[in-house]
C-alpha cells in the first residue's frame, strides 16, 4: 500500500495532531507500506518524515483559492504532479484539507480516508469542505465521543470507524530509579510533584489547575507544579496572565513554566501525577496515555474521549471540567498513591 499523507504543518509545538500522523506514517513504513508527505508549512518533524517517507513535497494550498488565476493553478498543479500508484491511498491528517484530498483521489482514481480528531464545527460546513467531506471514502475517529459528535452532525455511522491512539513504549516507560531521576531534577524526596504537559491554551483549563493547586493543604510534604508547553504563536500574553494569577493565588514560588519540552518522558517520570484540566471536549489526548505508560496516574476532567482512558480503577481521577474544587480534592486521594 502507498499512503500519501497530508499534513498543514509538521510540527510537534503544536499539538498531539502532528504527533499522531507521524506515529502512523512510522508504523506504517515499519510494515513495508510506502508513505508519501505532501505538506503546506514548514516544521520540526519534517526531518522525521524524510526517514521514513519515499516522497516529500511542499504544496501551495490546501484550499482552493479563487483569488488569483495562479493560485488555482497551483492548486491543480500540486494534484497533477503527486505520484500515485494503484494501490495509493490519500489520508488527510485533519478534516479542514479534505477539499485536496478529494481532489487528489478523484484525479487519480484513488480512495480518500480522513482522520476525525476534533469535533465538527457547530453551524454548517462551508461549501468547499462540505464537497471535500462528501468525497471521503473512510473516516477514522479517535474516540467514541468524536465519532458520536460526527454522527449528531449528519455523517454517516458506517462510514465512521474507530481506532483510539496510543503510544510508544519504547519511548514512554517508567524510569528505573525514580531516586535518581529525582535527585537529576534536583527535586527532594519530600516532594510531591504535579505536571501538565501540553499547549498553554485556555480551553486546556490552566487557570483552574493552578487555582486547584493553592488550595492543596499544606503540611509536611512540599508540593510543585510543573507546567511543560508553550502558547502558539501571538499568545505569550496568555502565559503571562497564568504567572500572574499564580502570584496573585501565593503560589509563584512553587509554580515552574518549563517552557516547549521536545521529550516530555522524563516530565511524566519524575512526577507523581500529571493533570490534564481540559474544559473543552478532548477527543482522545495522547498526553493522558503517555503519562500513564510512564507509570504515572492521570487526573483529568471528566469530558470529551478523556472518559475513555481513565476507565475502571483509573476512574478516581476524573473530576468535573471548571471545578477547582473537585479538582484539589482528586489530586489529595492521588497524590500520596507511592506511599
Amino acid at each position: 500500500m502507498h499512503v500519501i499523507a497530508l499534513e498543514n504543518h509538521p510540527s510537534s509545538l503544536r499539538g498531539g495532531q502532528e504527533l499522531f500522523l507521524l506515529d502512523a506514517c512510522r508504523g506504517l513504513s515499519r510494515r513495508g507500506h510506502d508513505v508519501s508527505l505532501l505538506y503546506l508549512n514548514e516544521g520540526n518533524l519534517l526531518e522525521d518524515y524524510q526517514k521514513i517517507c519515499t516522497h516529500i513535497a511542499k504544496v501551495d494550498s490546501f484550499k482552493l483559492d479563487r483569488s488569483t488565476i495562479a493560485r488555482g493553478f497551483n492548486f491543480l498543479a500540486d494534484i497533477w504532479k503527486t505520484p500515485t500508484s494503484q494501490d495509493s491511498v490519500v489520508f488527510s491528517n485533519r478534516y479542514h484539507d479534505v477539499l485536496f484530498g478529494s481532489a487528489l483521489a478523484f484525479a487519480k482514481n484513488i480512495p480518500h480516508v480522513c482522520a476525525l480528531q476534533l469535533p465538527p464545527l457547530e453551524h454548517d460546513f462551508p461549501r468547499p469542505l462540505a464537497l471535500g467531506l462528501k468525497g471521503v471514502k473512510k473516516f477514522i475517529a479517535v474516540s467514541n465521543k468524536t465519532k458520536l459528535d460526527w454522527v449528531k452532525s449528519g455523517f454517516d455511522s458506517e462510514k465512521i470507524y474507530i481506532v483510539h491512539g496510543g503510544t510508544n513504549p519504547d519511548i514512554f516507560k517508567p524510569f528505573c530509579d525514580f531516586s535518581l531521576i529525582r535527585k537529576e531534577w534536583n527535586i527532594p524526596e519530600n516532594t510531591r510533584i504535579i505536571s501538565y504537559v501540553g499547549r498553554l491554551d485556555p480551553e486546556k483549563g490552566l487557570e483552574t489547575l493552578i487555582k486547584a493547586f493553592a488550595l492543596l493543604p499544606k503540611g509536611n510534604v512540599n508540593t510543585r507544579l510543573l507546567i511543560a508547553g508553550k502558547p502558539l504563536s501571538q499568545r505569550e500574553e496568555y502565559k503571562k496572565s497564568l504567572e500572574q494569577l499564580a502570584i496573585a493565588s501565593g503560589v509563584e514560588e512553587d509554580v515552574n513554566f518549563l517552557g516547549h519540552v521536545a521529550n516530555p518522558t522524563s516530565v511524566y517520570q519524575v512526577s507523581d501525577v500529571t493533570v490534564l484540566p481540559s474544559l473543552w471536549s478532548e477527543p482522545f489526548p495522547r498526553t493522558n496515555i503517555e503519562s500513564m505508560a510512564c507509570g504515572t496516574p492521570v487526573v483529568a476532567s471528566r469530558t470529551g474521549g478523556i472518559i475513555e482512558i481513565l476507565t475502571g480503577e483509573f476512574e478516581k481521577g476524573l473530576f468535573e471540567p471548571g471545578n477547582e474544587q473537585d479538582l484539589a480534592a482528586t489530586l489529595s486521594q492521588i497524590l500520596d498513591w507511592r506511599d
